[in-house]
């Protein structure tokens, strides 16, 4: 029974590629809820340096950080901090965002702009080499844990840029984490920022109502504050995604793992129709042996 044997061997095959997309779709799960930890511990901080930043702001009235420095009419050079996985096996993460990322790329190069790239994770440092982006600086490798550290350097290309004068805007894109079964991407500006991102309640206005001792003074103070404040959204950001890849991961595995089961069981139906085809060969061809030995 050569097909016998030959279906066997699939449903071996299945059965092993089933193991491993359960032991991933389970490695998933337990990184999952680290990662959305991180994304929670994250959010306070971006919120403190956000007031304080706003506070100051409305204290100097007068002054006007680059960071938040507009252009007139459209904008011609744009920059993109591209947020992506190391990894593969997350479904349709990556290209999500990269389609999302893409589309806005074109319609700044529709009107004659130009257009540069950090890339942040290796899948979308991949695609925009190969798709010949201008990329400025990246950072892949970052593993399960990320360190506002290996970002501050890729992400300071880009902000000096943008102070220089070089840059007209900064589009932040990456994944964000709604819940473990919806995850949104997303190209939001970045730079310059928007009065609406230091928005504070009348909680907020009141409980950092503060007067403040400046050193060296306060041009100073507001633009490294702003420059903080900057990084740690590319850190939220970056947490955001991650969440958002073992989710999509846990995902991608569980409907592998349950399509291989399916597999499974329709070669155990074709496998079984096979060998019941076979014996009743042999039946017959047995009986009709007898048959003509008889007559």
């Amino acid at each position: 029974m050569a097909v016998g044997k030959e279906i066997r061997g699939k449903i071996s095959s299945v059965q092993n590629t089933r193991k491993i997309t359960k032991a991933m779709e389970m490695v998933a799960a337990s990184k999952m809820r680290k990662a959305q930890e991180r994304m929670r511990q994250a959010r306070p901080y971006a919120d403190k340096i956000r007031n304080i930043t706003a506070n100051l702001s409305g204290a100097n009235p007068e002054y006007r950080s680059a960071y938040m420095r507009k252009v007139e009419g459209a904008e011609k050079r744009v920059g993109f901090i591209v947020v992506t996985t190391d990894k593969g096996l997350c479904g349709g993460l990556n290209t999500n965002i990269l389609r999302a990322v893409t589309a806005k790329m074109k319609d700044v190069q529709t009107v004659g702009g130009s257009v540069e790239v950090v890339a942040i994770g290796n899948k979308g440092f991949g695609f925009m080499n190969r798709i010949g982006a201008k990329v400025t600086s990246h950072a892949v490798q970052l593993g399960d844990t990320p360190q506002l550290e290996k970002l501050i350097g890729p992400v300071k290309v880009m902000l000096d840029a943008f102070v220089d004068g070089k840059l007209d805007a900064v589009y932040l894109c990456y994944t964000k984490f709604i819940n473990t079964m919806k995850q949104e991407p997303l190209v939001e500006p970045l730079l310059p920022l928007a009065d609406a991102r230091l928005a504070q309640t009348a909680a907020e206005k009141s409980a950092y109502g503060w007067d403040y001792i400046y050193e060296p003074d306060a041009p100073s103070v507001i633009d490294d504050l702003l420059k903080r404040y900057i990084e740690a959204l590319v850190y939220q950001a970056l947490t955001e995604n991650m969440a958002s890849e073992q989710s999509a991961r846990m995902v991608a595995m569980k409907a592998a793992t349950d399509n291989a089961g399916t597999l499974i069981n329709e070669l155990k139906l074709v496998y079984n129709k096979t060998r019941q085809a076979a014996i009743t060969k042999e039946l017959s061809e047995i009986v009709s042996g007898a048959a003509a030995i008889s007559g």
